[in-house]
């Protein structure tokens, strides 16, 4: 599964092969993808060569070779839709995150947030990934499951999904790794809110907002990770956290 990322960098790169018989340089491909630095570029072609669509030849300048595209060209394109970025965690057809919170016993917690009438009062959000309670790493989309939710986590509108936590960043918020956060879609959000964060186009995250004069601060709840600043440019809220899932 590729992020829109890696996908339209695979076909821009396979384009111009198919074009110029060369590969672009990497100038060529920041440009085309609209990032701010090259460093996103080689995270992106690590990532295609790491799951095997191309290789890069060694002691040859703009020497990219493609070694296979997604098997439906056109189904692999992601959606110019909403997507939340995060992290891929493997979520096979048979793993077991594909099934509904009933079956896997999952409770939410707190335990009074539980609604008295059971499942009648849940609602299916789509399951979306992992996401990093931790350093930040690179965003990978996967298709989504879904998850019944105690409809009281859930605001009347908007949309919500969940996510696996991965990482121990948040442990002094109560999120633990293998927690599940349900988060609600928005662009917005206020001092102290938990929200899931996506760091220059590439990167997505778990943590507390802070705003600090004309920058943003992603502030962890483990005394073992550090506070990181960023401009307002290179961050991008998806979402807010609104509850917590955790199975037993």
């Amino acid at each position: 599964m590729l992020t829109r990322k890696q996908y339209d960098l695979l076909m821009f790169i396979h384009d111009r092969v198919q074009r110029d018989g060369v590969s672009p340089s990497f100038d060529e491909m920041k440009e085309a993808l609209d990032l701010r630095s090259k460093s996103g570029i080689h995270r992106l072609i690590t990532a295609l060569e790491e799951r095997g669509f191309i290789r890069r030849l060694p002691h040859r300048a703009r020497a990219v070779e493609i070694i296979r595209l997604p098997e439906n060209v056109e189904h692999s394109r992601p959606s110019r839709g909403f997507r939340p970025a995060v992290i891929d965690g493997d979520l096979a057809q048979d793993d077991p995150f594909a099934q509904t919170s009933s079956q896997l016993g999952m409770k939410p917690v707190p335990s009074d947030a539980r609604p008295a009438g059971g499942p009648a009062n849940a609602r299916d959000v789509p399951l979306v990934g992992r996401i990093a309670a931790g350093v930040p790493i690179e965003a990978i989309e996967h298709g989504p499951s879904t998850l019944g939710v105690p409809s009281s986590m859930l605001s009347a509108s908007g949309e919500h999904y969940a996510l696996e936590v991965k990482g121990d960043s948040m442990i002094e918020a109560g999120i633990f790794e293998g927690d599940i956060v349900v988060v609600r879609r928005q662009e917005t959000a206020d001092n102290g809110d938990i929200v899931v964060a996506l760091i220059e186009d590439h990167e997505a995250t778990l943590k507390r907002l802070r705003r600090k004069g004309g920058a943003i601060a992603l502030e962890a709840a483990n005394p073992a990770y550090g506070t990181r600043l960023y401009r307002t440019d290179q961050v991008q809220i998806q979402g807010k956290m609104v509850g917590l899932i955790r199975t037993y």
